[in-house]
């Protein structure tokens, strides 16, 4: 089984003051599957860490990802227009565009599970694939 990646996780692992910080790490050093990256949650993390980290952390951070086996995963026209569904079903709750393109490649891949700590929205999202993510940790 594959695992999808989302920011908060990954700026988690970044954030050695995190309080998600050694929670996050044992997952990612015990995980045993495959990782996508979308590649919209890069520059996100990236700017998250850049801006509240510095930029020598932004750089360790793509130096780790880079040696790492997490699969970078681009986003088609295709996927834009489920994006957009995804937003419009979700507009009351505000959605963000992040949140909607993982939901759109999971639902593509046929991926369940989500390794994120953005409980709320990933909680709400019924995919289409199956009744709800498994979300870790």
């Amino acid at each position: 089984m594959t695992a999808i990646l989302d920011t908060s996780f990954l700026f988690a692992l970044a954030d050695q003051s995190d309080r998600n910080h050694e929670q996050v790490l044992a997952i990612a050093r015990n995980i045993n599957e495959p990782l996508l990256l979308p590649s919209v949650v890069l520059p996100e993390v990236c700017y998250l860490i850049s801006s509240r980290l510095g930029h020598l952390a932004m750089r360790q951070f793509l130096t780790n990802l880079a040696t790492s086996d997490a699969q970078l995963e681009s986003i088609s026209t295709t996927d834009l227009g489920r994006v957009n569904q995804i937003l419009e079903q979700y507009a009351d709750s505000q959605l963000d565009f992040v949140d909607a393109v993982i939901v759109t490649i999971a639902e593509r891949a046929g991926i369940t599970r989500v390794l994120t700590l953005d409980r709320r929205d990933f909680s709400l999202v019924r995919p289409k694939h199956c009744g709800y993510f498994e979300i870790l940790p």
